[in-house]
């Protein structure tokens, strides 16, 4: 959060979750080739001096993104990953993002150690008892954020009182965030 990132929005997911406030990515969207994503990204990178480059869906990893991984690389981007995390690939990434997704909130074991952040939706399922297990499961240095659906007003007091208990709990490194690209406005 707070650095100039260029979305890349793929179509598809596998979970397509009630609370999703991308639906619209589940089907649809445009064909492009790799050369013509990466001319674009590139194009946004020199108007807005944007190094980073986020694959995000839908699910990303619902297609074959191995060929754009490489080129963003190979074009000098910092490639990050938001994923669910019930699909695993080996990518060469420098940035996962996992948002494992109720009711079971299962991500794949791999990620475990390689996610650099894991966000969870505060939606009417997330629990005190779901936020110790996933603590558990990852790296305490793997800040867990609590991201309130949509800055939804009962999502925020929701995430408030959740990491309020956590704290009490004892759980380290878990935060409450907000999608800051809505509240700025920022497309």
């Amino acid at each position: 959060m707070g650095e100039p990132t260029i979305f890349i929005r793929l179509t598809g997911c596998n979970l397509r979750c009630r609370f999703c406030d991308t639906q619209y990515a589940w089907h649809g969207g445009n064909d492009y080739t790799v050369l013509q994503i990466v001319e674009a990204v590139e194009k946004i990178k020199n108007t807005y001096d944007a190094d980073w480059a986020c694959l995000t869906g839908g699910e990303p990893l619902d297609q074959k993104i191995e060929g754009l991984v490489r080129n963003l690389k190979k074009r000098g981007f910092k490639v990050q990953i938001e994923t669910n995390g019930t699909l695993f690939r080996r990518l060469a990434i420098d940035w996962l993002t996992i948002s494992p997704k109720p009711p079971q909130y299962f991500f794949q074991a791999a990620y475990a150690t390689k996610a650099k952040e894991v966000k969870l939706v505060v939606s009417r399922h997330l629990t005190l008892r779901t936020i110790q297990k996933i603590r558990k499961t990852i790296p305490e240095k793997t800040p867990v954020l609590l991201q309130p659906e949509s800055n939804r007003k009962w999502s925020i007091t929701l995430g408030n009182r959740l990491l309020r208990k956590a704290m009490r709990a004892g759980l380290k490194n878990v935060r409450l965030t907000i999608q800051l690209h809505k509240i700025l406005n920022i497309k």
